[in-house]
């Protein structure tokens, strides 16, 4: 970049600092730098560390050994390898989906990203494509943009990894799973999702990070799971954003 590129580019910024300062997500109070949250709102965040399941990512109140499973894999094994979250879905978390979903907070976009990364380090180290959840045509025509596509861009320019945003799509108008129960959000997605025969050479044979923004009974993630597979994927991993903190003690 030249030396006048390089200060246009500083003084359009400084001019966009001046009269849109950047925020706290949360509460809307000055920060620093945008993509960060303030000290007030940072402990309101619940971070997923280990230990926790190896397959669900669910987090454990105490360490039961290496490769210990949850019960919920157990009992009900996902078609994904391995699910990881940055954060459970409470408070801050909900609030920062929400805005990013229906209030067009793109700006949050980089920062659940980089907190996903982080995250799913070692899914991102295996996988070989990133596939985002898609959404609906008439539902990302009302929308405007899909918040998991968004992410899931960040998320492979960052590894360096093959984007597939086009792979996979959703052939079935679903009504909002929010308010259904486990049995009817799996009925309501089952089905939705196809894969484009036109590119499935872009996952035939390879490890697939399917990328979503929240992980609640893995309905949508696992039916997209199966058309993944069925189309030729070796395997898929699940990167999210959030995830319910059923089964956690």
């Amino acid at each position: 970049m030249s030396l006048f590129r390089r200060g246009s580019a500083a003084i359009t910024g400084s001019i966009g600092r001046l009269l849109f300062p950047p925020v706290c997500p949360g509460c809307q109070a000055a920060v620093t730098g945008s993509g960060t949250v303030c000290c007030a709102c940072w402990p309101k965040l619940r971070f997923i560390e280990r230990p926790y399941c190896e397959v669900l990512g669910l987090p454990f109140a105490y360490d039961l050994g290496k490769g210990f499973l949850s019960a919920e894999a157990i009992a009900e094994p996902p078609p994904f390898a391995r699910l990881r979250a940055a954060v459970l879905y409470e408070d801050l978390a909900a609030r920062l989906v929400s805005s990013l979903k229906y209030a067009d907070r793109t700006d949050l976009v980089p920062l659940m990203a980089g907190w996903m990364t982080r995250a799913g380090a070692e899914l991102i180290a295996d996988a070989e494509v990133v596939v985002p959840v898609p959404l609906h045509p008439g539902r990302l025509w009302r929308r405007r943009f899909n918040q998991s596509a968004e992410i899931a861009r960040l998320v492979a320019r960052g590894a360096r990894l093959s984007f597939s945003p086009l792979s996979l799509k959703r052939v079935k108008a679903t009504r909002s799973q929010v308010g259904l129960g486990p049995a009817q959000r799996r009925a309501n997605v089952r089905g939705a999702f196809q894969v484009v025969e036109t590119r499935r050479d872009e996952l035939d044979g390879k490890r697939v990070l399917l990328v979503d923004d929240v992980y609640t009974t893995g309905a949508t993630v696992a039916s997209a799971t199966r058309a993944l597979k069925r189309a030729g994927a070796r395997d898929v991993d699940v990167l999210t954003f959030a995830r319910v903190a059923t089964g956690t003690e």
